[in-house]
């Protein structure tokens, strides 16, 4: 499995920006793809996951109602559509495949990140 992020961008607190994932391949020991971010400093942290089937997602309660989540089979890519952006919404963001837990052991595979950076 590999997987692709795109997206990210400099952007004002409020604004909203799209990110995509791009996911190429896939085993019978995933389940879906998550996004984790890393603030600057900080451990890297789950943010939102979703299954294959589009059917099932999880949210941190740090985003929910202003994140969301979705994928398009068709084009094997997974979105995250971010909403009233934050400061501390900062961080690089990352995609993953595996068992949609909420951690960073419930991943196996990893895209590169790409850097979101929301400005006050």
């Amino acid at each position: 499995v590999q997987l692709q992020a795109s997206g990210g961008g400099l952007v004002q607190a409020g604004d909203s920006l799209r990110l995509s994932c791009a996911v190429f391949g896939r085993t019978f020991s995933t389940r879906g793809t998550g996004w984790f971010r890393q603030p600057p400093g900080k451990e890297r942290e789950f943010v939102a996951a979703i299954n294959w089937g589009g059917s099932s997602t999880q949210y941190a309660d740090s985003v929910k109602g202003r994140f969301t989540i979705s994928r398009d089979n068709a084009k094997d890519t997974v979105y995250l559509q971010m909403n009233s952006l934050k400061p501390e919404d900062t961080a690089v963001y990352y995609c993953a495949a595996g068992l949609l837990g909420v951690t960073t052991r419930d991943y196996d595979y990893w895209g590169q990140g790409t850097q979101v950076t929301v400005s006050s």
